[in-house]
């Protein structure tokens, strides 16, 4: 759920934040006062495309940030995070984006950096953004299936299934592995025997490379080393002006004068504290400067290592090995051959044991592919009826809608997917006389929000637990082309969806606004020659006051009387 929403320097927004609550929220103004800009920055926040224009004129950068509650089930959401090892610090995801002048662009979630593309898919699992033809579930066709099976109540049968499919296809490919040719599966026993017979005798261990080529740093730059210590040793060593001969003088001629000048004493106290330290330097230094000798033979050890390393590096730390060290990447290959060739040594012991397996598997998934279908078909019929019936109902009265299930093929022959042996596509004819064509195709954002809303009516019609999933669902040009009755039926079935996810609705109707949970308000205003859009919510006066303009044009007391008849018999006096 959206729990805050702050927009800093888009389009006409100089500065806004805003709180929501759970329910039904709808945003109202007059045309032209920056409605679209709330939704476009929202959009812009779910990952959608964005231009440099967006930025407010004299700013340098556009950013939109939100702060949203994630529910516990929501598995998608938190597998998403766990994946990306970013935490979900109770309950709570901040998510934030911006765009600079130069194009330049960046997306956090939790302060770690994401791609656009990572944003939209993550944004995707939280939002429905209806109305745009951007950021709308309800057009890919993926999603089509997701909804039948959800009002068939069949969606624990087909995780059984892909389960189910995911097995059967890692044993098939298994079986493939150990029926390659003899001369084929030697010769990669050859590759994988030599490479692992290779890694072993290196006896690599992590952390080595580095070890190796700071050693071979200091072992080529011996002689500066030696120049360096040289004048360090003078430093310390040399006659009379030696640091140590210093500090000794210096310690001793305070300690005389400490006994004329007793305030000297702790003066004398530091030196002599400073000559001892010297000292214990001196010795240390002593130490490193006897054991520095230069081993040229230890140098050609180094660089014949490094070599080796790098050659095993070049060779079997492979980019998309997952390794916290190069060392580990080699391991890492090693490790994969070793399976590989147990796989392959054992080829024909497990090929018959496979072979069962796999005949097993195949019948248990045709069987429950068959049951799949069915009841697919049977939803799929009632589905679509009650969808056109919604639509009806929501202006649409000579919709017709098909919830279309495709059997997949396979060079002419039927076959299996991950979710089941059909394909599942919603189809519409908005108009009497028209043919059915898939969602993608329907011109009007208005009509396509009002296809969502009968969906999510439809599945909680059925009493399918619609809480999980897709938590906040935005509706932009829902009312377009319609009014009377039909506006308060769409403003009726946007309450009930309200009490199970959280939705904003931009509208210009008031019988749609009346029966919102909580109304905000976006208004243009002009300060210092600049003009402003801004956003409030309204309190309970003025909320009757902004029900009356939607109605009248204006808050006279005819219009204040309409809109409180209207809020009596549809609507909540809460702001």
């Amino acid at each position: 759920m959206l729990e805050e929403l702050s927009i800093r320097n888009y389009a006409l927004i100089d500065s806004i934040t805003l709180s929501f609550r759970p329910g039904f929220n709808v945003l109202s103004g007059e045309t032209g006062a920056g409605k679209s800009i709330i939704v476009g920055s929202l959009s812009f926040l779910l990952g959608g495309k964005a231009e440099t224009d967006v930025i407010r004129t004299g700013c340098e950068e556009a950013s939109v940030s939100a702060v949203i509650s994630v529910k516990k089930n929501n598995s998608e959401v938190t597998d998403w995070l766990k994946g990306r090892d970013i935490e979900c610090e109770e309950d709570t995801v901040i998510v934030r984006r911006n765009i600079k002048t130069s194009g330049r662009g960046s997306a956090y979630i939790q302060n770690v950096p994401v791609t656009r593309q990572d944003l939209a898919e993550f944004m995707g699992f939280l939002f429905d953004l209806h109305g745009q033809h951007n950021h709308e579930s309800l057009l890919k066709k993926e999603n089509h299936r997701r909804y039948l099976d959800r009002f068939a109540g069949i969606e624990d049968e087909v995780i059984a299934f892909y389960k189910i499919f995911m097995e059967l296809a890692d044993k098939r490919k298994s079986m493939e592995a150990s029926l390659k040719s003899e001369r084929e599966r030697e010769e990669r026993l050859e590759i994988l025997n030599y490479a692992v017979d290779e890694i072993s005798k290196a006896a690599v261990h992590a952390g080595e490379i580095r070890e190796l080529e700071n050693e071979l740093q200091k072992l080529s730059d011996f002689e500066k080393l030696a120049g360096f210590i040289h004048t360090a040793e003078d430093s310390f060593f040399d006659g009379e002006q030696s640091v140590l001969s210093l500090a000794r003088r210096a310690k001793n001629a305070v300690d005389s004068a400490s006994a004329v000048d007793s305030s000297l004493s702790e003066i004398y106290r530091r030196l002599e504290n400073l000559y001892y330290e010297a000292e214990d330097i001196a010795g240390d230094f002593r130490a490193y400067r006897d054991n520095l000798t230069f081993d040229p033979r230890r140098l050609e050890e180094v660089n014949e290592r490094l070599a080796l390393l790098y050659k095993l590096k070049k060779k079997y730390a492979k980019t998309e090995t997952q390794a916290v060290c190069e060392e580990d990447a080699i391991l890492s290959y090693m490790a994969g051959a070793q399976a590989e060739i147990e796989a392959l040594s054992g080829a024909e012991e497990n090929r018959e044991k496979l072979k069962m397996e796999i005949s097993a598997l195949e019948k248990d998934i045709k069987a429950k592919a068959q049951s799949l279908r069915q009841k697919r078909t049977l939803s799929a019929e009632k589905l679509g009826q009650l969808i056109t019936g919604i639509l009806k109902n929501l202006g649409m009265p000579n919709a017709g809608f098909q919830v279309k299930i495709v059997p997949k093929q396979q060079d002419g022959q039927a076959s299996l997917g991950p979710w089941g042996a059909e394909d599942v596509e919603f189809l519409i004819s908005a108009n009497t006389g028209e043919p059915l064509k898939d969602l993608a195709r329907i011109a009007s954002g208005g009509e396509l929000s009002r296809v969502m809303l009968a969906i999510k009516t439809a599945l909680l019609s059925e009493e399918k637990n619609e809480a999980e999933g897709v938590e906040t669902l935005v509706f932009d040009e829902i009312d377009t082309g319609i009014g009377g009755e039909v506006a308060l039926k769409v403003g009726e079935y946007l309450t009930k969806i309200g009490k199970f996810k959280q939705i904003f609705c931009v509208t210009h109707l008031a019988s749609i606004a009346v029966r919102a949970d909580n109304h905000f308000k976006v208004e243009k205003k002009t300060e210092g020659g600049r003009t402003y859009t801004g956003i409030g919510p309204l309190s309970a006066d003025g909320r009757r006051k902004e029900i009356a303009r939607m109605l009248a044009g204006d808050a006279g007391d005819a219009a204040l009387a309409h809109a409180d008849d209207l809020m009596r018999k549809y609507g909540k006096r809460s702001g």
